[in-house]
């Protein structure tokens, strides 16, 4: 489907003054070339003055059939013929015959006049190119300046080359030449600088099933035309060589032609794209012919379309024939135009009664099918139209080729960031220009040429009035008629499109007409969607003015079809106007969709965004209509859950939040305690919203977090009474669960992310002082659902500044819950950190008031041992180290818990070890903590000594609880000897001589007569020592 709109593209035309017939047409370079009818003149004018005066004119060596010109280079080519010969040439320095110099050479394909052009300065030069078979259509590429050639069943690939008139040493062209380039080297008669284009044959391409009628060339991509089908292929450099058929085959498709000579074939319709397109049945081969090229290269199929000469209406199939074949690069703003990459590459071409537009860069894909309601005789593509003309009119339609750079742009299209209207969007039909017998179109910048030549006759009086009245209905197709051989009249016009700015404006001034009638309506989101496209174009084009002006002088800025900068585009509009007419263009897109339909209201999102409207301005926009007092958009109610649900800084006033409640309220009641958990609405009216809260409770089931909401709401009112009573109603478990489903009930700013910072509700607050159990409990529930990280738990109990005190809950809490190995080790060493600084303060008794618990903890050491596998028992011979001494309650539950986790399975004592060093072994609990360190690490030996030196009435419970299984043989080895020694030195120490005894039982139990004979000091008493060996006797008859 096309829409029609009534806006005008054009700003002006002129006419061109011309002395005899045209015959063909071109532009480009800033000029216009006009080769008279008999094909033997070339005349130039230029399109970047007013008026269009004339640059120069200069003869050919024969009647040109056809004619191109390059911007890289700023040379042109043709195809004449001349005595029934087809001639290839190409014409350099055709500026300089503005002064009149009638110095010409003519040269063949790579060999360079040494003689008159070095000493005599520039001229003009025609190339002789030389080829084996008629040439019958030629491509300059926009990009490179290579020329490609096609021939009745060939393409033959000339790489441009530029060679140093000093030294002739040859080298690849590197930079663009602009047209103002050329013209500031007219004057210039020195040749110290000057290049000299030259071209050399690289590829041919074999093509034995299809003879081309157009070929385009731009970027490494080839397309081909016959009179039904198009082939677009990809020539690339590789490593080796590749080719896509063999010779053989290739030889062996052309045979099977032949042979089927005689049959009449109809090609079925086929559209094949991507890597299907190699599917088709036309072969292709390569063949490289560059002597001193070494590169190699591969060739790829992009896209095959064909069609059968039945498949459309109204014409005949003589008429159904393929044209206007062209490729089209489009650069992106951050992307440099001297890149020889473009962003974007399209392929258009068209037969008389329809146009196709695909894009073939990021995956192939049909953008547009124009459908004509006259037979079009040409078309040219730019950037954002597409201008066509029949007989009788021209005519405009809009493109998608900015909806297809914009994504390739910004990755965040199509996202709930940002949206553009899609690619395949419908394109729309702007106002006709009337003319008579228009025969050909080609564009410069924003200069459409066309020309004209018609009949002295009146047209029939239907065909005409049908014309005027428009696009209202479709063209009336209009026969052909035969010229007359008098009063032939010709005229060339130059019409100046406006800009794709001025043409926004129209658009939005028509898309008013909609709004007055059917806001709804899908015309006016579809023209809404043109204007959007049309302005995106602009912020292109403008980027890259910027950057070129930024940039090198040697790059070119890109120019539209051919080109020159839109210059005009930067004299009539500023950046400024452009991006406030984008986001008044966004707003209006936003409000189509949020009233739209339940499958597109999700745009209403991105395009509110891009506008930059607030909150309250989007509101008073979708206001209902007084007919309907409660019916809000979809799209609307979808842009503002995503606003409420979204951590963001923005807070509502309390006009707006009340107004959002009611909102909902009446929407979908079910969304209320998630508005009302937004960090934006914190400005709520509380006793309001909990009407209607109560309300919605009296007429839905009563759940949990709308419970809690409530009871946020009466805090605000601070009603205590009635908030206990509320918070009563359910049992703490039941509660944790409602913080899990709505976890913005008890902290803003949780979704963000890891870094993100989180503060502490109302209701947490309250909650840390009243049930802080409760909020612990909720902390942990949160974190293990990873609705808040542990950083970010942290970061609440500091904002409620009880960092020492909830928080070591917390984490205590946390060690009991979680799962996760990273979480505990770093609980672990957190939790160890504590405790140990609670004892350094507490013995110090510097720093008291800041750092010492100001109420009890949740768990106890006792309940910590009993509920967590990581806190293990304590081991009986501390409680012999910690009993003398006496301290604080908080510091007696530190040095549990710090023992506890030192006796359990999972700390690691290799990073407690230097959290250690701040204790110092002089008080006994401090020793026992060293003590259980040098035992975790394995040092027993070291152990004994230590405690023997300290404690040795705890010698026996250490030995008892550690020496065991593997460590037993210490009994005799270490604990017996030091003993030994310590009783030696020390007769009278009852307590070493108790321990002395216990060890000698343990010693005797476990070992032979002999061995226990052998463990007897040399000095000892037999007496003292007589009893435990026949008691080592007795067991070991006995076990014999």
């Amino acid at each position: 489907m096309v829409h029609v709109y009534n806006c005008h593209p054009f700003a002006s035309q002129q006419i061109v003054q011309v002395g005899q017939e045209p015959g063909l047409v071109c532009c480009g370079g800033g000029a216009l070339f006009v080769v008279a009818t008999g094909g033997c003149k070339v005349e130039s004018y230029s399109l970047e003055r007013e008026g269009c005066p004339l640059i120069c004119r200069f003869a050919t060596m024969g009647t040109v059939k056809s004619i191109q010109h390059s911007k890289i280079g700023d040379y042109l080519v043709t195809i004449e013929e001349k005595n029934s010969a087809t001639y290839l040439r190409a014409y350099t320095n055709w500026r300089y015959q503005a002064e009149e110099k009638s110095r010409v050479g003519v040269r063949l394909l790579g060999h360079l006049l040494r003689g008159a052009s070095v000493g005599g300065g520039v001229q003009m030069e025609i190339i002789e190119i030389p080829l084996s078979e008629r040439p019958v259509a030629v491509a300059c590429c926009p990009i490179t300046g290579d020329l490609l050639v096609g021939c009745e069943n060939t393409l033959v690939l000339f790489t441009l080359k530029t060679q140093n008139q000093q030294n002739l040493s040859q080298q690849n062209l590197q930079s663009s030449w602009s047209s103002t380039q050329q013209n500031s080297s007219q004057g210039q008669t020195s040749s110290q600088h000057l290049s000299i284009l030259d071209f050399e044959r690289c590829v041919i391409f074999h093509l034995p099933k299809m003879t081309p009628k157009q070929v385009a060339l731009c970027g490494g991509y080839v397309a081909v035309q016959a009179e039904l089908e198009v082939l677009v292929l990809k020539l690339e450099t590789v490593s080796e060589l590749k080719t896509l058929e063999e010779s053989s085959d290739t030889n062996k498709s052309a045979d099977c032609v032949d042979e089927q000579i005689d049959f009449l074939l109809i090609p079925r319709h086929q559209e094949l794209l991507g890597d299907r397109a190699k599917d088709c049945d036309l072969p292709v081969s390569i063949e490289k012919t560059g002597l001193e090229d070494r590169r190699q290269y591969s060739l790829s199929y992009v896209l095959f379309r064909r069609f059968s000469p039945e498949f459309f209406q109204g014409c005949s199939v003589e008429e159904t024939q393929l044209h206007s074949l062209q490729l089209y690069p489009l650069y992106t703003s951050n992307q440099s135009v001297s890149a020889d990459d473009p962003a974007c590459m399209f392929c258009f071409f068209s037969l008389p009664t329809a146009g196709y537009l695909y894009s073939l860069k990021g995956g192939v894909e049909p953008l547009s099918t124009y459908q004509y309601p006259e037979k079009v005789l040409e078309a040219v593509l730019t950037d954002h139209l597409l201008h066509v003309i029949t007989k009788s009119a021209l005519q405009c339609f809009t493109v998608r080729c900015a909806a297809v750079a914009a994504r390739i742009e910004d990755p965040y299209i199509d996202t709930t960031m940002r949206a553009c209207p899609p690619g395949n969007l419908e394109v729309c039909a702007l106002r006709m220009q009337l003319f008579i017998g228009l025969r050909s179109v080609c564009v410069y910048g924003r200069h459409v040429i066309l020309l004209s030549t018609a009949d002295t006759e009146v047209p029939d009086e239907p065909e005409r009035s049908t014309q005027r009245r428009g696009l209202g209905r479709k063209w009336t197709m209009s026969s052909a008629k035969e010229t007359s051989p008098a009063g032939h009249g010709w005229n060339i016009y130059v019409v100046d499109t406006v800009s794709p700015f001025t043409l926004y404006q129209e658009m939005d001034e028509y898309s008013q007409r909609y709004v007055e009638t059917n806001p709804q309506a899908q015309s006016h989101r579809h023209l809404l969607s043109e204007a959007h496209l049309l302005l995106r174009a602009s912020l292109v084009q403008m980027s890259r003015q910027q950057q070129d002006r930024g940039g090198e002088a040697a790059a070119p800025p890109q120019r539209d079809a051919d080109g020159p900068p839109d210059n005009d585009c930067s004299a009539e509009t500023t950046r400024q106007e452009l991006d406030e007419a984008f986001r008044h263009n966004c707003a209006l897109l936003g409000d189509s969709f949020s009233r739209g339909s339940q499958k597109d209201c999700h745009l209403a999102l991105p395009y509110y965004r891009m506008s930059g409207l607030s909150i309250t301005e989007i509101m008073s926009r979708n206001r209902p209509h007084p007919s309907s007092p409660h019916s809000f958009g979809p799209g609307f109610l979808f842009y503002l859950k995503h606003f409420l649900l979204e951590e963001t800084d923005q807070t509502l006033s309390q006009e707006a939040a009340d107004e959002i409640v009611h909102i909902f309220s009446q929407s979908e009641p079910s969304m209320l305690v998630s508005v009302c958990a937004s960090p934006a609405m914190s400005h709520v009216s509380p006793d309001r919203t909990l009407q209607i809260l109560q309300r919605l409770e009296d007429t839905a089931s009563v759940s949990v977090p709308m419970t809690i909401a409530m009871a946020t709401m009466v805090l605000r009112l601070d009603d205590l009474p009635q908030y206990t009573q509320l918070m009563e109603r359910h049992a703490e478990m039941m509660l944790v669960y409602g913080f899990i489903e709505e976890p913005r009930l008890l902290l803003h700013g949780g979704g963000g992310g890891h870094n993100t910072h989180v503060r502490p509700t109302a209701l947490s607050r309250q909650l840390a002082s009243s049930q802080p159990g409760l909020l612990v409990a909720a902390m942990v529930a949160l974190h293990e659902n990873n609705k808040v990280q542990l950083e970010q738990a942290d970061h609440l109990f500091k904002e409620l500044s009880c960092a020492n005190s909830l928080q070591v809950d917390f984490w205590e809490a946390m060690l009991m819950a979680s799962s996760q190995d990273a979480v505990i080790q770093e609980l672990l060493f957190r939790l160890s950190s504590v405790y140990i600084d609670r004892l350094t303060n507490s013995d110090t008794h510097s720093s008291l008031t800041q750092t010492t618990p100001r109420r009890r903890s949740l768990k106890s050491a006792d309940d910590l041992i009993s509920s967590c596998s990581h806190y293990g028992a304590l081991y009986p011979w501390l409680t012999l180290l910690s009993a003398a001494h006496t301290t604080s309650p908080q510091h007696q539950e530190a040095l549990h818990k710090l023992q506890s986790l030192l006796c359990g399975p999972s700390l690691s004592v290799g990073s407690v070890v230097p959290l250690l060093e701040r204790l110092s072994e002089e008080t006994m609990w401090g020793f026992s903590l060293h003590l259980l360190c040098t035992t975790r690490r394995g040092q027993y030996g070291s152990s004994i000594e230590k405690l023997l030196d300290r404690c040795p009435q705890a010698i026996i419970a250490f030995a008892n609880h550690q020496l065991q299984d593997e460590h037993m043989p210490l009994w005799w080895q270490k604990l017996l000897p030091e003993l030994c020694k310590r009783t030696r030195a020390s007769p009278d120490n009852s307590i070493l001589l108790a321990a002395l005894k216990e060890t000698l039982v343990v010693v005797a139990m476990e070992m032979s007569p002999a061995e226990f004979l052998e463990l007897i000091p040399d000095d000892g008493a037999a007496s003292y020592f007589l009893p435990h060996l026949m008691t080592c006797t007795q067991r070991h008859l006995l076990a014999n």
